[in-house]
């Protein structure tokens, strides 16, 4: 019997020390956020576009020779 209480009294302290310091499961991102979402990516390409058609460089899109 009392083999069987210091068992369940492991598995309990076992148990707490696992919630207070495992792994937390909440702070995990649960969306990915793609390029087009991404407001820096999307400034750094509004960005680009602006410094190109200002310079009139053609972008990699475009032919160098129009």
């Amino acid at each position: 019997m009392l083999y069987l209480l210091a068992i369940v009294g492991a598995l309990t302290i076992a148990v707490l020390l696992w919630k207070a310091f495992g792994p937390d499961l909440r702070s995990r991102p649960t969306r990915v956020i793609g390029p087009d979402d991404d407001p820096d990516f999307l400034w750094k390409v509004d960005r680009e576009f602006r410094r190109r058609s200002a310079d009139g460089t053609p972008g990699p899109d475009q032919d160098p020779g129009d």
